[in-house]
């Protein structure tokens, strides 16, 4: 339907006024939307599927990169981030580096509207436990709400301010529970996000 609404304003375009071009567009804004649920529902299907290697994740290394990829796609962004050394865990690479892209990708996105900008991932210890936390100093959300947060297609936050499809914290918390860890989060309105996961 993309296609062929696509061509058909290429090749036509000039003869569809008003209504005729207007319905077009809208065809080719449902079915993007409808291919990035598509995409979404099978990433979120292929995170709990398939063999799992355990290996040596240098998380911090790996947040570097990804936020560095994030600022040239964004150069007009003042975004800072503080990343602590040597924050190495283990399991599958490229589950791991799944969940910590949707992370990053969220404080990228949430801390938008920020003059200055701060993303945080650093470790935290809970008695025997250590958690690796992603905080910023964005959006954030109503804690009263934070069930939601994993729940596919659960969005906190309306499509015109934050723009996604509400299935990138549903992949992430399969992909932690399916290394046997927990992942929690905390925030509130207006005052930034942190989310935090430990692995065994």
């Amino acid at each position: 339907m993309n296609g062929f609404s696509r061509a058909l304003i290429e090749d036509h375009g000039g003869q569809l006024q008003g209504d005729g071009r207007m319905f077009l567009e809208q065809i080719i804004a449902g079915s993007r939307k409808m291919g990035e649920l598509i995409d979404g529902l099978l990433t979120l299907s292929r995170s709990i599927r398939g063999p799992m290697r355990r290996q040596r994740i240098d998380l911090a290394e790996m947040s570097v990169r990804l936020l560095s990829e994030m600022a040239r796609n964004e150069p007009e962004r003042k975004v800072r981030w503080e990343v602590e050394p040597e924050l190495v865990v283990r399991g599958d690479a490229p589950m791991i580096e799944a969940a910590l892209h949707n992370l990053l990708a969220n404080a990228w996105k949430y801390t938008s509207r920020r003059e200055e900008a701060l993303i945080r991932v650093y470790v935290t210890q809970d008695g025997e436990s250590a958690w690796i936390c992603i905080g910023d100093n964005g959006a954030g959300f109503d804690p009263s709400h934070a069930g939601k947060l994993f729940q596919p297609f659960q969005r906190l936050h309306r499509q015109e301010e934050f723009p996604g499809i509400g299935i990138g914290l549903a992949t992430v918390q399969r992909i932690i529970h399916r290394h046997g860890g927990t992942i929690t989060a905390s925030g509130r309105v207006d005052a930034g996000a942190t989310f935090c996961f430990s692995l065994p």
